[in-house]
């Protein structure tokens, strides 16, 4: 990808000679003249710190989310036409890298549990004892039956190193202004959305809103989030849904009940022998 720079910055060049007023490329082809010149290095460095500023944003929400470490009780109620199941959970979290997450309730659940460490994921399924590697296939499907993915909730750091970001526009969301990012996949990532559109609020960077895109840039899924409030000595929203665009009154949402970050926790937590032995 650096050595594609040059390249690109040459076309982005050669596209702005193309769209200036003639005078202006009379400018550029003058000899001796470094005014026109100077214009393109500078936009160029505007973009480039634009693509910047966009990851940092992206960065600080993420390290809003969890911080250092984290521990989150929650409830996820998924929600049918005709039923809804809860399901209740613990998570911690460490860095970018480390995650695991246990379900408490109900009984058939209990003792399930989902780890990530660094690039490979894998799932806990007490019932039949067995340690089942999450391959790349099935990052995309369904977290548990509800409408979150296994990339949405076990691999969600990956929106920091897999994608690239750029900063599209300001929108406000019930009175909160927010930064409007797009994050477009790398190429050969191996995460399940090519880009994700997010709402990140400019006053404490807490998302507010995510759209999920397939390969062909349609809409599959949205994040709301609300109940903004202090819990574990920082902001969060307590509540998300994830609405599918496709699947009319269906809808799972997560409901955040006690939340603790930046505690001392060893990686050796974040193992498959610690799958096993985990217990409410």
């Amino acid at each position: 990808m650096d050595g594609a720079r040059p390249w690109l910055a040459g076309m982005l060049g050669l596209v702005l000679v193309c769209m200036a007023p003639i005078s202006a490329i009379a400018e550029t082809l003058a000899p001796g003249s470094l005014l026109a010149e100077a214009r393109v290095a500078e936009t160029a460095v505007i973009k480039s710190s634009d693509a910047l500023e966009a990851r940092e944003i992206v960065r600080r929400a993420d390290e809003q989310m969890r911080g250092k470490s984290s521990y989150v009780v929650a409830t996820m109620n998924i929600v049918r036409p005709d039923w809804t199941r809860s399901m209740s959970m613990k998570s911690w979290t460490k860095g970018q890298e480390l995650s695991l997450v246990l379900v408490t309730a109900p009984a058939k659940d209990k003792g399930s549990v989902s780890l990530k460490r660094y690039r490979e994921m894998w799932n806990w399924v007490p019932a039949i004892e067995r340690i089942i590697k999450i391959a790349p296939s099935m990052l995309s499907q369904s977290w548990m039956g509800s409408d979150f993915t296994n990339d949405d909730l076990i691999n969600q750091s990956s929106i920091v190193v897999d994608y690239r970001h750029q900063l599209v526009q300001h929108e406000s969301i019930e009175g909160d202004d927010c930064f409007v990012i797009d994050a477009f996949a790398k190429p050969d990532a191996p995460v399940v959305w090519s880009r994700i559109r997010l709402w990140i609020s400019s006053r404490d960077y807490l998302q507010r809103k995510v759209e999920f895109f397939d390969e062909f840039d349609e809409l599959v899924n949205t994040l709301t989030t609300s109940g903004i409030q202090e819990m574990g000595g920082r902001m969060l929203a307590t509540q998300m849904v994830m609405i599918p665009a496709d699947k009319p009154g269906q809808h799972t949402e997560l409901i955040t009940h006690e939340a603790a970050f930046d505690f001392e926790i060893g990686d050796d937590f974040f193992s498959q022998q610690q799958m096993k032995a985990l217990r409410d």
